[in-house]
């Protein structure tokens, strides 16, 4: 296999530097998961690696998948590329902590909180319902981890009483996982962190495991995923051994803990460090490009690049004004039904891209209007709506009585007079016989720690679960069916008064409905489908098929349908034609916090600028740019101002400078699709 085989250069120097570490600085669409990929086939056939000792790390199980796919097709024995470790940081983060559970005082068998696990634990800690404040709490608990602050470090450096009362719940927090045994998914990397630093030992085992590292997206690294890549590759006397892919114009992750500073300390803290630039473009067409390095021109540079392509002028990029955001959901819906007709596309080859959740629900409603099909990213999944995860942790706890995040959740939903303490004794209980809490509450000598009004409501628990196994593990004996055990489950657990106590009486009712929506769904399955042509499943069968459901959704299929995402959400993502819609003062850049210092707003803007140059550079053939004039919010109209990024794109007048909408009416609509149609259009 030629290492030369279908690379540009600077991706052929990137694929065989070998001598140390190495910065690919990758701009959008100049091929990085190729120059990994094909690096890692090198290492192996080449430079005789074993695929065990070489980790690629991604931010996203799909890139992984794709990255292990595209791995095997290089290699000439395809199945070595399931012996490297190519997985998300956290995946790493697990395995090292399965196999060093000992090292940091877990149970082999510790369990991952999820948010919502989290969020009821805060919820008890800060002593309050208010939602907006456990999340703030939470998203602080969450940087402070990823920056390696440790709690007693957050308390003293608080700048107000809020943030000290938020440093002392994280204190309180920290203890009550360590008592449950349990992680939370920020520890899954600050762990495997405090362990090399404080085990070399262990440390040494893990060196010699993963001799050659590859980190992807490496822009939107913290300062905890950075600091494990540093001690994976650093020891004395072992040369450091990795290649970081990244590109500094596509940060947009500060909100979430990513430092752009890597980039700048990677040249630090490793002087010998390798730069190599990858500036061919091989996705979009000129005008984008230029367009693209225009607007990204206007932030400070840390490393100078400049995207160019071989795939010519292309079309000019439309920037079109419309007077209102209902204008706006029409037209695209128009303009991109029958620029789909005159160019002979799929609906899958479009995309309509925005800033914000909320600017989706108008543009479904236009697309459904004109019959065309779509897809979502970056919204709320349905298996992620607290409600069905509360349902689905009942499931979870039936199927695998050890499933420690399940049994909290499902015992703390509805109360039922088991409260934190309760669960802190349990846990420590637990830990101390390296067993489920489930089995625990079972355990001899939890008398002796917990009075009977705890221990009664924890047992009367595990009863009631241990007769729905029973019942779950059986299909159709004695008419007891999935529906009908689903049916007792949520008679007996009293769900929707639940629901009417937590919440307010509308929130409450959609709650209920979605969850009366999803047990029904339920029990249709397990009765063998909507016209009775699969085999009865019993409940057991429907939990695994949730979980396999839940764990697999995202993995997309591909419809012939638009792609409607968030900015975010498109990262690493590429369509023929693009509509980026809401390009408005305070929507992109967005208004963020008007209280922030004037340092923050600087970077604020620069990370925004990111976010319209990702925007931009997911478009390969054509760009429609879109904004409002005026735009209806909480029942009044906001007049709005086109964003500066449209003016920093510096498009000619011949080439999409701005203009206002020229309005698609029914009438002039047929007649360009009988203009077109009499031109007898060929596919472009």
């Amino acid at each position: 296999m030629s290492s030369k085989h279908g690379l540009n250069a600077p991706q052929r120097e990137a694929v065989n530097y070998l001598d140390g570490p190495c910065l690919v600085l990758a701009g959008a669409g100049s091929g990085k998961t190729r120059v990994i990929t094909q690096k890692i086939a090198n290492l192996i056939e080449l430079h005789g690696y074993d695929a065990k000792h070489i980790a690629a790390l991604t931010f996203t199980n799909k890139a992984a998948t794709e990255m292990q796919e595209r791995v095997a097709k290089l290699l000439q024995q395809p199945r070595q590329a399931k012996q490297c470790i190519i997985s998300t940081f956290h995946s790493l983060g697990v395995k090292i902590l399965r196999q060093e559970a000992s090292a940091l005082g877990l149970k082999d068998r510790f369990s991952i909180m999820d948010s919502d696990d989290c969020f009821a634990i805060v919820q008890d800690l800060a002593v309050t319902t208010d939602k907006q404040l456990i999340r703030r709490i939470q998203t602080s608990m969450s940087l402070w981890k990823n920056a390696l602050i440790a709690p007693d470090t957050a308390i003293s450096q608080a700048q107000d009483e809020d943030e000290a009362q938020a440093a002392r719940i994280y204190r309180s927090y920290v203890a009550t996982l360590s008592a449950y045994q349990a992680v939370d998914f920020d520890d899954l990397i600050r762990l495997p962190v405090e362990l090399f630093r404080h085990n070399e030992a262990v440390r040494d085992k893990w060196q010699r495991r993963l001799r050659y590292l590859l980190v992807d997206e490496y822009q939107d690294t913290n300062t905890c995923q950075y600091e494990l890549v540093k001690l994976l590759v650093t020891g004395i006397g072992k040369k450091p051994l990795f290649t970081a892919v990244g590109d500094d114009d596509q940060a947009i992750y500060a909100w979430r803990g990513a430092t752009i500073e890597n980039l700048t300390t990677l040249q630090v803290d490793f002087p010998d460090l390798k730069i190599i630039k990858l500036e061919q473009n091989y996705r979009s067409t000129t005008r984008i490009l230029q367009a693209a390095n225009a607007v990204i021109a206007n932030n400070p540079k840390l490393f100078e690049k400049a995207l160019w392509s071989e795939h010519g002028l292309g079309d000019p990029i439309k920037v079109v004004a419309m007077q209102d955001d209902e204008q706006e959901a029409e037209q695209i819906a128009i303009l991109l039904s029958s620029h789909r007709f005159d160019r002979q596309a799929q609906f899958s080859d479009y995309a309509i891209l925005y800033r914000g959740n909320h600017q989706a629900r108008i543009i479904e409603l236009a697309l459904r209007k004109e019959r065309i099909p779509y897809t979502i990213s970056g919204g709320q999944s349905y298996f992620d709506k607290a409600e069905i995860k509360d349902i689905i942790s009942y499931l979870r706890l039936v199927a695998n009585q050890d499933d420690d995040p399940a049994f909290i959740r499902a015992i703390t939903t509805p109360k039922r007079g088991v409260g934190q303490a309760t669960l802190e004794v349990l846990g420590e209980f637990a830990g101390q016989w390296q067993c489920s809490l489930f089995d625990a509450v079972f355990k001899g000598g939890l008398e002796a720690k917990l009075p009977d009004r705890q221990l009664r409501p924890l047992r009367e628990f595990c009863i009631f679960i241990q007769q729905l196994e029973t019942r779950a593990a059986k299909t159709n004996v004695a008419n007891d069916s999935a529906a009908n055990v689903l049916t007792d489950m949520m008679k007996e657990i009293d769900y929707e008064a639940y629901l009417y106590d937590a919440f307010d009486d509308r929130q409450a009712q959609n709650k209920w409905q979605n969850t009366c929506d999803f047990v029904d769904w339920l029990k249709e399955k397990g009765s063998g489908g909507k016209e009775g042509t699969d085999p009865e499943k019993s409940l057991l069968d429907l939990t695994q098929m949730v979980a396999l459901m839940t764990m697999l959704e995202g993995r997309d299929e591909a419809p012939d349908a638009v792609r409607m995402s968030t900015l975010h959400a498109s990262k690493g993502l590429e369509f023929p034609h693009v509509f980026l819609i809401g390009v408005e003062e305070g929507i992109l850049p967005h208004k963020g916090d008007p209280d922030a210092p004037f340092e923050t707003l600087g970077a604020r803007i620069e990370e925004e600028r990111r976010l319209m140059y990702v925007g931009i550079t997911r478009a390969q053939r054509s760009l429609h740019i879109t904004w409002c004039k005026k735009r209806r919010r909480a029942r009044e109209n906001l007049h709005c101002e086109m964003s500066r990024f449209i003016k920093e794109m510096k498009l000619d007048e011949g080439d999409g400078r701005p203009t206002e909408a020229e309005i698609i009416t029914p009438q002039n609509r047929l007649a360009n699709l009988k203009a077109l149609l009499s031109k007898g259009r060929e596919p472009v």
